[in-house]
């Protein structure tokens, strides 16, 4: 089997076209067909079938996609460790991290990273925890900083700290105008992550299991950085980690009802089987003493 067929063949799966591959691989339409006809006796399995006026995977096509993107990914990172070893600590670094934590610890971790490795460059990105574990798992991400995933066989799972999600909203807001229990939160809208998130999940069934409808969305965004200045103006409710009220930035109050407090766990996860750089390793070393970056939460 000839790794470019392969890699060939992923480019045609990914435009699901013969003309828009060749187009983009600057190859024949005839010659992507012989790739695809060599890897088909080499599998001994259709890879594509009809689609119209495309083409699609079939089930088998699906897992040499997947093992495909397995092998790129091997290749690009044995390519990067050979670099690796002949540079030291060098190179880049690409980190995924929830926004609280990128606000709150990273800033501190980057500061000690930097001054160990004035000469290295970091890629980070800021999202939701379900996006950066798909682009962690994808081989986008080498580590990712947040709510910990549940660790599988291709997870490896640290934990560093913890910290604890809170119903919010503006600090002069009616909810705090007498004590509130549970079923009081649903008088209210609120702006919320997507229901993909984990942590908004588990307020939904927090609701649901007291008997009571979830919660009415009203926004729904998944950027801290614009939950927190809707909050301050609008009469919603929100679910976002205690750090933020501590920081003393934001113009915005727990509402204080213990249901609805989640205690979670945060950390670093990185795949078990991939190779991590020097630089990555650095990053999670100062990751693990981090505890003292953080406000009390």
């Amino acid at each position: 089997m000839d790794f470019r067929d392969l890699k060939y063949f992923e480019v045609i799966a990914t435009e699901g076209s013969l003309a828009r591959a060749a187009e983009r691989l600057h190859r024949t339409q005839p010659a992507l067909t012989k790739c695809i006809d060599r890897l088909e006796e080499s599998m001994g399995a259709k890879l594509f079938e009809k689609d119209g006026r495309g083409m699609r995977l079939t089930a088998a096509g699906h897992v040499l996609v997947r093992r495909t993107r397995q092998m790129a990914i091997m290749v690009e990172e044995t390519t990067r460790e050979m670099r690796d070893h002949a540079d030291g600590l060098q190179g880049n670094v690409r980190i995924g991290c929830l926004a609280t934590l990128a606000e709150h610890l990273m800033p501190a971790v980057f500061g000690q990273l930097l001054a160990d490795a004035p000469g290295i460059s970091v890629n980070l990105t800021v999202a939701m925890n379900d996006n950066l574990v798909d682009s962690l798992r994808n081989g986008e991400l080498e580590m990712v900083v947040g709510p910990m995933p549940e660790a599988d066989d291709e997870l490896q799972c640290e934990q560093i700290g913890e910290d604890t999600m809170v119903v919010v909203a503006s600090e002069n807001h009616p909810v705090f105008a007498s004590p509130c229990a549970l079923a009081d939160l649903l008088q209210y809208q609120w702006i919320l992550g997507a229901s993909t998130v984990a942590s908004r999940q588990w307020l939904d069934q927090t609701f649901e299991r007291h008997g009571l409808p979830r919660p009415r969305v009203q926004i729904e965004s998944n950027v801290l950085n614009t939950i927190l200045p809707v909050l301050e103006r609008t009469p919603l409710l929100g679910f976002v980690s205690r750090f933020n009220l501590t920081a003393g930035r934001a113009r915005v109050r727990e509402v204080a009802v213990p249901a609805t407090q989640l205690m979670r766990r945060f950390g670093l996860a990185y795949r078990k089987h991939a190779y991590l750089s020097p630089v990555a390793v650095r990053v999670a070393e100062i990751l693990r003493a981090s505890a003292s970056y953080l406000p009390n939460s």
